[in-house]
């Protein structure tokens, strides 16, 4: 399990990462709620179909009232398994909160919608004519994990490893982690594509979307700093 160490205190109300989180949750209750043949629907309609994406046969008319580019934003709200989800949720927490806090709300919320997008859609692009679905938000937090690495490039994290009956903690720096992080999804992307039915391309992309996301963001991340320093 990781844990966020640095924390630096702030004024400003931090509401996406919470807001986000409710959003996750709340779809996967809802979906769990659902009957299996509604559930089917549910997801191959909102969730990103790479072949309905990139139907060569649909109109543009057709195409766009259908709102098939949607599916790459609403797909990062669905998942339909239990460890994913909480995966999923436990980096946005560890790693948003953090890069909210650097960001503003604004801008993390425009993060983990741009980047996540971004990161389905390069994941659909290697597998055009697949018929199965990408959901999930692990594009989007892998966005915010590439931000958090470029906005924190010193920052540590707290690693508790098991140690038969005791428990060790012990700080390693993110660059350290989340390069192991990296190289293993590259990996399982070039081996794989859809090795354990996850889109490891998303994670790649998206990192790399996140990344690109903070470093043309810093402009106006100093103006924001500036602007909330004590006089």
């Amino acid at each position: 399990m990781f844990v966020q160490v640095d924390h630096r205190p702030s004024r400003e109300l931090r509401w996406a990462t919470p807001l986000l989180l409710v959003l996750v949750v709340f779809a996967f209750i809802w979906l769990a709620s659902q009957e299996p043949d509604r559930f089917l629907r549910t997801v191959s309609r909102w969730g990103l179909m790479p072949a309905r994406l990139f139907d060569p046969g649909a109109g543009w008319a057709d195409y766009f009232a259908e709102l098939r580019p949607l599916a790459t934003l609403t797909a990062l709200l669905i998942h339909v398994d239990l460890l994913h989800l909480i995966g999923n949720l436990l980096f946005l927490l560890i790693f948003g909160l953090a890069a909210e806090q650097r960001l503003g709300s604004g801008l993390f919320l425009a993060l983990f919608l741009v980047g996540g997008a971004l990161a389905n859609l390069a994941a659909a692009a290697t597998m055009p004519d697949q018929l199965s679905v990408i959901v999930g938000a692990s594009g989007a937090v892998s966005a915010i994990v590439g931000a958090y690495l470029t906005l924190f490039p010193r920052s540590h994290l707290g690693l508790v490893i098991p140690l038969g009956v005791f428990l060790e903690f012990v700080r390693i720096p993110a660059l350290w982690l989340i390069g192991f992080w990296i190289l293993l999804q590259v990996l399982l992307a070039y081996l794989n594509p859809t090795f354990g039915a996850v889109a490891w391309v998303a994670h790649a992309a998206g990192f790399l979307a996140g990344s690109l996301f903070a470093l043309a963001c810093r402009p106006v991340i100093y103006r924001r700093l500036r602007r909330l320093r004590p006089l």
